[in-house]
């Protein structure tokens, strides 16, 4: 039997690593433009395990690079969602915290939510009292299924052209009464 979660991690770690500079300019442009992209070495995957829960999380993309004219190395995680997960922000911040523990270097790191429900989804983790804010933690994020399909079609990035099938189908109304016409809704 497949494991559906295993394989659409497994296709995505493949598709990133292959079309790691493309990912990056077709989503994330304001990264894109900083980083170095003639220095890129894809990291050994890290387990965690989570004592108190009992859990095992493995991140799912490491890559070391450069921003353009330092020599400092920076580290891009970059984390796949297949289905929601009610405190992903939490997860997010475990890996964060655990990873700048174990290389000491500056991080940017991103979800990549791929399940066909909109849900909303947060890109922060905040650890706050009325008397003062500890922690606020940011991540970039993207919805797939918020992303227009038509918006990356004749855009020649073979990343963006691979993730079409997960992205949103905008109809319309002309459109929808033509597909209804056709029997197709």
């Amino acid at each position: 039997m497949c494991d559906v979660r295993n394989d659409h991690d497994r296709w995505f770690k493949e598709l990133i690593t292959t079309f790691f500079e493309e990912f990056i300019h077709a989503f994330f442009h304001d990264v894109y433009e900083h980083l170095d992209f003639t220095h890129v070495t894809f990291l050994q995957q890290e387990v965690f395990t989570d004592i108190i829960k009992g859990n095992k999380g493995t991140v799912d993309l490491l890559v070391e690079t450069k921003l353009k004219g330092e020599d400092a190395l920076i580290v891009v995680h970059i984390e796949s969602q297949s289905s929601y997960e009610k405190d992903f922000n939490d997860r997010m911040f475990v890996y964060f915290s655990r990873l700048y523990e174990k290389y000491r270097r500056p991080i940017v790191p991103i979800a990549v939510f791929s399940y066909d429900k909109i849900k909303e989804e947060k890109d922060h983790l905040n650890i706050s009292f009325p008397f003062k804010n500890v922690l606020t933690f940011n991540y970039y994020t993207l919805q797939l299924k918020r992303k227009n399909w038509r918006e990356f079609i004749n855009k020649p990035n073979e990343a963006a052209l691979a993730l079409l099938g997960k992205m949103a189908m905008m109809i319309t109304k002309k459109r929808k009464s033509n597909l209804s016409f056709y029997g197709f809704l």
